[in-house]
C-alpha cells in the first residue's frame, strides 16, 4: 500500500517543486552525506570485457537498456531472450537483436539522437548484476543478422554497442527486493492485473477490461513472429 508523504506544498500537482526548492544542487553537498567508496569500487569499472563478464552475458536472459534524447528525456527499457540472447563479437562490441515489441521504438529513436546506451544485464536467480555503458549504433546489415536469431529468425534490426565501461554490481538492492525469492512476492490477486493497469492509462469511453485481454494474449501468441 502506498502511504501518501504529508508535505505542505499549496497548490495541487506542485509536489515535485516544493521538493526541488531546497534539494541538492552541488556535488560536494551529495558527498557530504555519504562516505567516500572503496578503493575496489573504484578499480573494478573497466573499460571493456573480461572472460568473466563474456561469461555473464551469456548467462543472461534479461537486460534492461537507458537511453536519452537529444533533450535529456530518459528512458529505460527491457530485452529479452534465451540465456546468450546478447552476441558479444569482441572485448568492446555486444549486439542485442531487436525482438517483436510494441514498435514505438523509443530506445531506438534516442540512440539515433544521441548514440549512448547504459546496459543492466540480469541472471534470473543471480543477485549480481552487470552494468555496461557505452555509445551505440542501430545495424541493418543482413550478414551481422542473419547471426542473431534468439526467436527463431534474424531481426529487422540490432542495437550494436561499444563498450566503454564495465562495472560488476553488487547484490545488495536485489537481495533487499527478494528478487528471487517467490515466498516473499506481493500475491498476484493483490497487484492490478495488466489489463486494469491499461484501461486506466488508455481512459476510451466503452472499453472494457475483457477486450483489453483478448488483445494482450492476441498480441503475446504473435511474440515470435
Amino acid at each position: 500500500m502506498v502511504v501518501p508523504m504529508m508535505i505542505e506544498t499549496g497548490t495541487t500537482g506542485m509536489l515535485f517543486d516544493a521538493l526541488r526548492a531546497d534539494a541538492l544542487t552541488s556535488q560536494d553537498q551529495l558527498r557530504e552525506l555519504y562516505a567516500q567508496p572503496s578503493p575496489h569500487a573504484l578499480r573494478k569499472e573497466i573499460d571493456h570485457l573480461t572472460e568473466q563478464t563474456r561469461a555473464l552475458i551469456g548467462c543472461s536472459s534479461l537486460v534492461f537498456i537507458a537511453s536519452a534524447d537529444a533533450d535529456g528525456r530518459a528512458d529505460v527499457t527491457p530485452r529479452g531472450g534465451p540465456a546468450g540472447f546478447v552476441s558479444v563479437l569482441d572485448e568492446r562490441t555486444l549486439v542485442i537483436p531487436d525482438a517483436t515489441g510494441n514498435k514505438r521504438l523509443d530506445t531506438m529513436h534516442n540512440v539515433l539522437q544521441t548514440g549512448r546506451v547504459g546496459l543492466l544485464f540480469l541472471i534470473p536467480g543471480r543477485t549480481t548484476t552487470l552494468r555496461v555503458n557505452g555509445r551505440a549504433c542501430i545495424s541493418a546489415r543482413p550478414e551481422l543478422l542473419a547471426q542473431l536469431t534468439p526467436v527463431g529468425k534474424p531481426p529487422v534490426s540490432a542495437l550494436v554497442v561499444q563498450v566503454e565501461q564495465v562495472y560488476p554490481h553488487c547484490p545488495k538492492s536485489l537481495m533487499r527486493a527478494h528478487a528471487w525469492e517467490p515466498e516473499q512476492w506481493v500475491p498476484a490477486d493483490v497487484q492490478p492485473a495488466s489489463a486494469e493497469v491499461t484501461l486506466a492509462q488508455l481512459n476510451l469511453p466503452g472499453l472494457t477490461v475483457e477486450q483489453i485481454e483478448e488483445a494482450e494474449e492476441e498480441s503475446l501468441r504473435l511474440r515470435f513472429e
